[in-house]
C-alpha cells in the first residue's frame, strides 16, 4: 500500500518562509511525477507545482518565482520551499504522486494523495 505523508505546515507572517515535505512509502518501483496542490476554504483544489522524475518543473502563475519544488528520488520525497508568503497562500496543501508499485511480480500504476498540511499566513 502506497502512502504519502506530508509535514512542515504551520503559521507564518506575511513575507516569511515555510518548507513542506512529503515522503512516499510502500513497494514503490518508480514515481514518474509528484506535485503539490492547495485548497483554500470555500475554493476548489488547485495545482501549485509539479516535478517529474527527471526534474522538470512547472508552477502556477500565482507562485512562480516565490515557490520552489524539488525532490529526492532516493528518499522518495518531494519538497516545496515557499518564500515571500502572502495571506492568499493560506490553504491546506496536499501532496500528490503518480506511483508505479509492485505486488509480487505485478506492477500497478496509481495516483495517490497525502492527508494535507495546513499553511496559514497572517497579514
Amino acid at each position: 500500500q502506497v502512502q504519502l505523508v506530508e509535514s512542515g505546515g504551520g503559521l507564518v507572517q506575511a513575507g516569511g518562509s515555510l518548507r513542506l515535505s512529503c515522503a512516499a512509502s510502500g513497494n514503490i518501483v518508480k514515481i514518474p511525477s509528484m506535485a503539490w496542490y492547495r485548497q483554500a476554504p470555500g475554493k476548489q483544489r488547485q495545482l501549485v507545482a509539479t516535478i517529474t522524475n527527471s526534474g522538470t518543473t512547472n508552477y502556477a502563475d500565482s507562485v512562480e518565482g516565490r515557490f520552489t519544488i524539488s525532490r529526492n528520488n532516493t528518499q522518495k520525497t518531494v519538497y516545496l520551499q515557499m518564500n515571500s508568503l502572502k495571506p492568499e497562500d493560506t490553504a491546506v496543501y496536499y501532496c500528490n504522486a503518480d506511483v508505479i508499485d509492485a505486488t509480487g511480480s505485478r506492477y500497478f500504476t496509481g495516483n495517490y494523495w497525502g492527508q494535507g498540511t495546513q499553511v496559514t499566513v497572517s497579514s
